[in-house]
């Protein structure tokens, strides 16, 4: 059967497995010094949505040259091709059959009337959540520290209801404007603003990198929370949505650190749920697996590079923010109604291996 010319559409695993489209883009990253392992974690997503991941390193201009080139059949001289047995077409590997990808459908309306604060909404699942809620109508506190990234989320959505915060959700000061931005109704809050540890184990552990990361990933969650719940409270009940990880349902997913604070998230969520349901508030987490971010894991510890890499052997391949995206504003909304005190584990199966 014939294949399908390759295009923008096209799954990088299938460009990686055409011969021409894997020495175009072997070129093309061998200029970088990058070799096409670098696709790996991304092989099942559409080539075109690299100009997106790339932050402009990566041009529309650019995809339109490969497919021109792949098409005229322009296979560089002496970059290397694909091997047989590294050649991964956008199939199951049991059934041969072409997988399907998950679109995002929006349900218009489903926010409208509502205002939702969103922390982490410069980038990343953050800014994916934000989105998502203010398509759907709602209005959108969008809190974040970089001013850089508030202001092309609001640029990438003319019209929508957006009131950008900048704050620092660990300061005092940077909690009230963001109360004092949302005004006398909050039916929601995401706390997804939250920062990566240096893959340390507790013996090789500092006191500076503990302390940060518990600030920022437990410590600013809790403030954030603590301030939203009088006004939740006084209007009957809200939806609050707290950002786990997979480090909080197991220890091999990162450092000490980081591990112990989402951990600690887990907790003050079944603790927020079960105090104040009966008031109407429902307080759930979702523990994202391996997802495409701006944050990066670094590995201070040999000893923890060592371990982390070999628990992630069987990591599924990451996701898109959307896809986050799709599970968080499932319980910020109403569509939740029965979920109180969950951490749902979004995390494409690696929490069942």
């Amino acid at each position: 059967m014939a294949t399908a010319p390759l295009s923008g559409d096209s799954a990088i695993a299938d460009w990686l497995a055409d011969p021409a489209g894997h020495a175009i883009l072997a070129d093309m990253l061998a200029q970088g010094g990058q070799t096409p392992e670098v696709f790996k974690p991304v092989k099942r997503l559409a080539i075109k949505r690299l100009i997106k991941l790339s932050r402009g390193s990566f041009t529309q201009e650019m995809l339109d040259e490969l497919v021109r080139r792949a098409a005229a059949g322009e296979v560089p001289e002496g970059a290397p091709v694909a091997a047989a047995e590294t050649a991964e077409p956008q199939t199951d590997a049991a059934s041969a059959v072409p997988l399907r990808e998950w679109t995002e459908r929006l349900d218009q309306g489903r926010f409208t009337g509502q205002t939702h604060i969103v922390t982490g909404a410069g980038s990343g699942i953050g800014r994916a959540t934000a989105s998502r809620v203010a398509r759907e109508g709602g209005r959108v506190v969008a809190v974040d520290v970089s001013q850089e990234g508030l202001d092309e989320f609001v640029a990438e959505h003319p019209g929508l209801d957006i009131t950008p915060i900048v704050a620092d959700i660990t300061d005092d000061a940077g909690i009230a404007r963001i109360i004092e931005a949302a005004g006398d109704t909050i039916d929601g809050l995401a706390n997804i603003a939250g920062i990566m540890d240096d893959m340390t184990p507790v013996g090789e552990l500092t006191d500076a990198v503990w302390d940060r990361v518990i600030a920022i990933n437990l410590t600013g969650t809790m403030k954030l929370t603590r301030a939203v719940i009088p006004t939740m409270l006084a209007q009957g009940g809200g939806s609050i949505v707290n950002t786990a990880s997979e480090a909080a349902l197991r220890g091999s997913a990162a450092g000490a650190a980081y591990t112990a604070s989402k951990h600690a998230v887990v907790g003050l969520t079944k603790s927020t749920a079960f105090m104040y349901g009966p008031s109407g508030i429902r307080c759930n987490a979702v523990a994202p697996g391996a997802t495409i971010t701006n944050i990066e894991a670094r590995f201070a510890s040999p000893l923890g590079a060592q371990r982390v890499r070999t628990a992630m052997a069987v990591l599924p391949d990451p996701v898109e923010a959307d896809a986050l995206a799709a599970s968080i504003t499932f319980l910020l909304s109403d569509d939740g109604v029965n979920v109180n005190g969950v951490t749902l584990a979004s995390d494409g199966g690696w929490s069942a291996a």
